[in-house]
């Protein structure tokens, strides 16, 4: 009301109003469907920019669910390759050592489809963004009674401060990276929680390595990173993304990685058939 106040002649204000709104209601009956057209995509818009990323959050946890059942026993031994260094480590705490566990901090656990992957007893600290994960990885962690969940925190690989310097005997990352906001800084935060020694094991798609073979993989990962329709489907996922110079400038003391097509198991998912495997000694 004060602002109403302060408007020097009122009459006009209304007079305009009423005219702006009389105009339009000529123009709804004289145009109804472009009108209700318009309309709603005003109101999905609006729908979408308040509710969309809580509907891509829900969505993609459910999609990785069902990817999670989908993906091939040949996908699971290609990761399995990077995780046979776990069998070699003993942990820096006291306490886990003497219990032959490690203390593993997963990045993006999702449903938990590396349960598998770790050794019995393990420790585990679990930290990612969408909370609609979380009944998926309770469902799945009832089936490996062997890993005992320390905490889990919901926050992006860049805001884990909350985890102690030097905690961690292994960081794990899978198909995590193509989707950070500051890549950079996650791999600074990964390197930050690892004890000295700690392993930091990375399975990552990438942008294809190959310009002349697959040129057209390639060009399809950057145009549909590009037009945002990957990134947007999948939950911020870019297909070009390359984190080895990332991880390489970080400043480990050493880095082992190679690049691979994964098998994968349906043909729209080639286009992220290229990854990065590897692990990295703080």
């Amino acid at each position: 009301m004060e602002y109403w106040k302060r408007i020097p002649d009122k009459e006009v204000v209304k007079e305009g109003v009423e005219l702006a709104f009389a105009a339009l209601r000529r123009h709804v009956q004289a145009r109804p469907k472009e009108t209700w057209v318009g309309l709603s995509v005003a109101a999905a818009s609006i729908f979408i920019w308040k509710y969309g990323q809580d509907l891509r959050h829900r969505y993609f946890a459910w999609i990785n669910n069902k990817f999670y059942y989908m993906k091939p026993q040949e996908y699971e031994d290609f990761k399995h390759k990077v995780f046979t260094c776990l069998k070699d480590l003993t942990s820096h705490d006291p306490k886990l050592k003497e219990e032959k566990s490690l203390r593993i901090l997963e990045i993006g656990a999702g449903i938990g489809a590396n349960f598998d992957l770790y050794p019995n007893n393990t420790h585990l600290i679990v930290a990612d963004p969408n909370p609609y994960f979380e009944k998926y990885f309770s469902e799945n962690k009832a089936n490996f009674p062997n890993i005992k969940i320390e905490t889990i925190i919901v926050a992006k690989g860049e805001d884990i401060d909350m985890v102690e310097s030097n905690s961690v005997d292994v960081v794990v990352t899978t198909l995590v990276l193509c989707s950070v906001t500051d890549m950079p800084k996650v791999v600074s935060q990964i390197k930050r929680v690892l004890v000295p020694g700690g392993k930091y094991i990375f399975v990552e798609h990438v942008h294809d390595w190959d310009t002349k073979n697959h040129r057209i993989r390639r060009f399809l990962q950057g145009m549909l990173t590009v037009i945002g329709f990957w990134p947007f489907i999948f939950d911020g996922c870019h297909l070009n993304r390359n984190p080895l110079p990332v991880i390489d400038a970080v400043g480990f003391s050493n880095v082992s990685s190679n690049q691979d097509y994964a098998p994968l198991p349906v043909w729209w998912m080639k286009v992220a058939q290229p990854h990065l495997r590897g692990v990295a000694t703080k």
